[in-house]
């Protein structure tokens, strides 16, 4: 039983949680809310949607599987306590957990493609299984483009629902107006959730070097905080962490004309305002610990500014 936990532990099982938590609320709160009112057709049937939470989330504890795998020196220096690979799980075995779940992720995603007649879920998934290696191997060890790797992957969790059934949706027979604005603005929905995770992803993964420099410094990495400093991070997450602030002031505001009284509130409440006392924090983080604290809270918001499609079952009639 402890064995489970410390495997459950490697796969960053709370995280899995969220990527299964993020696509559910987008297709059960956005996409069925928005095709049950304008009464257009769903090609992502309920149990190939599963399917696609399930290759998600195999493909992303694949991914924390050889991330850890590659990572023993660095832990071993940040976080000694917590490693599990090498210590409880043989590298060995590791990899072959790493080759099992990569590899039913991507015969999911297949099968999905194929019933659909879709082959870029199969193709965006496959890419993913790639790039979660070469991150693992090169990228996460060089400056920025691991950081924006991790945060396309992210922003890729919400994406995938829309490429799932966007080319059903445009080749079938939509010809009424409303019905095509409908479409159109669930696509506008499905960039906007994916561009905020991207965003505050990227600013958690530069967040967390900082958190990690000495293991990274000793591992020869050349990360943002090594290579320019932690000064010169933390401007540049600021500067990430301004800009979407003001994109969701811009976006509360613009929801008001439609009397979004209550999700404006959501918004403000749970992820503007914490956005913006997250700037004091930032700045005067100087510490492991503190940084650690700037990454959990990120990871919190985030989730919060997940959960607001709830609201849009409540204004979609």
């Amino acid at each position: 039983m402890q064995l489970l936990g410390h495997f459950f532990r490697l796969l960053r099982w709370p995280n899995l949680v969220f990527i299964a938590i993020t696509q559910i609320l987008f297709h059960y709160f956005i996409v069925l809310p928005a095709a049950n009112s304008h009464a257009f057709p769903l090609h992502l049937q309920q149990h190939l949607f599963w399917l696609i939470v399930a290759a998600s989330v195999l493909i992303a504890g694949a991914g924390y599987i050889i991330n850890d795998y590659f990572d023993i020196n660095i832990d071993q220096v940040n976080k000694p306590d917590r490693m599990v690979v090498d210590r409880i799980i043989t590298r060995r075995m590791a990899i072959f957990w790493h080759l099992v779940f990569s590899g039913i992720g991507v015969l999911l995603s297949v099968y999905v493609g194929y019933k659909l007649h879709n082959p870029l879920i199969a193709i965006g998934n496959i890419l993913c299984v790639v790039l979660l290696w070469v991150y693992s191997t090169t990228y996460k060890r060089k400056m920025i483009i691991g950081n924006v790797l991790i945060s396309l992957l992210t922003a890729w969790v919400i994406l995938i629902m829309l490429v799932a059934e966007l080319p059903g949706w445009w080749n079938s027979i939509i010809t009424a107006a409303d019905t095509q604005a409908s479409v159109a603005r669930l696509t506008r929905i499905g960039v906007l959730y994916a561009a905020f995770a991207f965003i505050i992803s990227l600013i958690r993964e530069v967040v967390k070097d900082m958190e990690d420099i000495e293991g990274d410094r000793r591992a020869q990495c050349k990360t943002l905080p090594i290579v320019y400093g932690v000064n010169a991070s933390k401007v540049f997450a600021g500067t990430w962490l301004a800009i979407l602030v003001v994109m969701l002031i811009v976006m509360q505001t613009y929801v008001l004309i439609f009397q979004w009284w209550y999700a404006s509130l959501y918004l403000l409440v749970t992820v503007t305002i914490p956005l913006i006392l997250l700037f004091k924090h930032l700045f005067k983080a100087t510490t492991t610990i503190q940084f650690a604290q700037v990454s959990s809270w990120l990871k919190w918001i985030m989730l919060a500014g997940i959960c607001s499609m709830v609201f849009f079952m409540l204004y979609t009639r």
